[in-house]
């Protein structure tokens, strides 16, 4: 196997209400994608390019907006962070290690038998875990219920449910259905995160099923809807943390890219569920490390923590 880069120690993780600014949360991102590349390429198995494009959400999300503690997982006054895509677990599992979740060294056993990192999350095998997921279409069922277990225990003003789906999310019908659901509940506490990178295993979104306009469907259903660009670490932390001040659920349809930040990857047809060759993941992980180089020269300019 080509030889492979180590991945950087980013800095120790955010203290709770501790504020990263939007440079410090891209510098994440690309970390959070180097381990991508590395338990893949590992592995021999999963979905890389599904992972690397929801990277800036689940950076902006762990190192900012979530309200967690990795001392304390089941902490009740906690966010709790669903992964509906749960074939995308590589990037939560990334951010789960950087974290203190579990060692960074874990990550390496990805998929393979006795780790606790299987190929979609598992909350009875890995800390940090809310729900187990996998099968699209559920996840914004489970966080609804999840909403309204924390309305019984008079939680719904402190703990708010992140609920990250995909495009093929969209495709299931019970999305819709716990979407009519959240907004007839009135939840305030739920945000789904659409990332919608228009790709899937047998073609584009648009071929295999045209979902329409997502953004304007969740607006039907009487939830709050903005559509923004996926990859705009600064219009992703504004409308998370918009989000939490809303008096009903609200949809961030995220527009993005299959395979962000590797240029052989992005926006290309082929690599769902088939993991880099050793030329590729080598290749991969130059870029992305020139990319981290340049981020860090960025933030040193700027007085910046890198």
């Amino acid at each position: 196997m080509a030889h492979l880069k180590p991945v950087p120690d980013p800095a120790p993780a955010p203290e709770q209400g501790e504020q990263l600014d939007v440079a410090q949360l891209e510098r994440y991102a690309t970390v959070l994608r180097m381990h991508c590349v590395s338990m893949l390429a590992v592995a021999k198995s999963g979905h890389l390019d599904s992972s690397l494009s929801a990277a800036d959400i689940v950076a902006a999300l762990y190192f900012r907006v979530l309200r967690h503690d990795p001392s304390a997982p089941d902490w009740p006054e906690r966010d709790r962070f669903v992964l509906s895509k749960g074939h995308a677990a590589p990037i939560q599992y990334a951010a789960l290690a950087e974290h203190g979740y579990f060692p960074v060294e874990d990550l390496q056993g990805l998929r393979s038998i006795g780790s606790h990192l299987q190929g979609h999350p598992d909350m009875n095998r890995t800390p940090g875990i809310e729900v187990s997921t996998g099968s699209l279409g559920q996840g914004l069922s489970m966080s609804l219920g999840i909403c309204l277990a924390l309305r019984l225990d008079g939680r719904s003003d402190t703990a708010h449910v992140f609920a990250v789906l995909s495009d093929g999310d969209c495709q299931e019908g019970e999305t819709w259905e716990g979407a009519m659901a959240a907004a007839h509940y009135e939840v305030p506490n739920l945000t789904a995160v659409v990332d919608y990178n228009h790709l899937q295993t047998d073609g584009t979104t648009e071929e295999v099923m045209d979902t329409g306009d997502v953004r304007a469907k969740f607006e039907a259903f009487g939830w709050d809807s903005i559509e923004i660009d996926g990859h705009d670490m600064g219009a992703i932390v504004e409308a998370l943390e918009r989000s939490r001040t809303l008096d009903r659920p609200a949809a961030i349809v995220c527009q993005t890219k299959k395979g962000r930040g590797v240029s052989f990857m992005e926006g290309r047809f082929g690599f769902h569920g088939k993991p880099p060759s050793p030329e590729q993941a080598s290749e991969a992980m130059d870029e992305l490390e020139a990319t981290l180089k340049a981020q860090d020269e960025a933030l040193a300019g700027a007085g910046g923590e890198g």
